[in-house]
């Protein structure tokens, strides 16, 4: 097992895992001393080409950036998102995320998604590959983004989802959005540990895209907490 990973894994129930996204070298290169983990997110399709949703992001454009990033990550886990329609089947996945490891050198891939990718998840395991599960708001299918498991059908459909993913071999779990109680719940059941984005203080991690961070893009969501204003200095820099 990759000794990052496995740091990961350690940090369940005794400290929080740090979670951030970089798009590039320069940013990763600060992030990399103060995260234990440093996603390359499909979010970069909002927040540096300004498309609707991430579905528009592509394979090359997702391998272009974490190359950018790989040079920059020296100490933390960097997992790179598998980006929409490249793991629609397990030939497709395994083909997409060795090409993936082996032009960005990263440590893991990420999937959004429960029952129905679990196969996927298996193959890519056996095959050695290093798996992030993603459950909640799923931005490459979600169509609309409000908070999940407030019916109770929906939690247990969650709860079972993630249970099943953890079987699959993922080492980890984001859990985006996710209603409070339930959050707390799939940390208090799983093994691995939960990275949260909106889900509470529950989790076991937290992930946060950079430019909300810095107050570099506008986020629409009330959870995320502005913690300096990029925008401005450039501003003045500019001036």
């Amino acid at each position: 097992m990759n000794k990052k990973i496995k740091k990961i894994l350690n940090k369940k129930n005794k400290s929080k895992v740090i979670c951030l996204t970089a798009y590039s070298k320069s940013v990763a290169s600060i992030l990399d001393k103060y995260c234990d983990l440093v996603l390359v997110g499909d979010s970069l399709g909002s927040v540096l080409y300004n498309y609707k949703s991430t579905k528009q992001v592509s394979l090359e454009t997702m391998i272009n950036h974490s190359k950018s990033v790989r040079q920059g990550v020296k100490k933390s886990l960097m997992v790179v998102d598998m980006p929409f329609n490249t793991y629609r089947t397990s030939k497709e996945a395994l083909k997409n995320a060795k090409l993936i490891m082996k032009k960005t050198k990263c440590d893991a891939v990420k999937l959004e998604g429960g029952k129905k990718i679990i196969s996927i998840i298996k193959h890519l395991v056996n095959n050695k590959i290093p798996v992030m599960g993603h459950l909640g708001i799923l931005p490459q299918t979600t169509k609309k983004f409000t908070f999940k498991g407030k019916k109770l059908a929906e939690r247990n459909m969650i709860l079972k989802d993630a249970k099943q993913l953890e079987t699959a071999g993922i080492f980890s779990v984001v859990l985006e959005c996710v209603e409070t109680k339930l959050a707390k719940k799939i940390t208090e059941e799983l093994k691995i540990p939960t990275v949260g984005i909106g889900s509470s203080i529950n989790c076991d991690g937290q992930v946060l895209v950079t430019d909300d961070l810095i107050g570099l893009s506008e986020s629409k969501f009330r959870f995320v907490k502005k913690y300096a204003n990029v925008s401005l200095i450039i501003d003045k820099a500019a001036k």
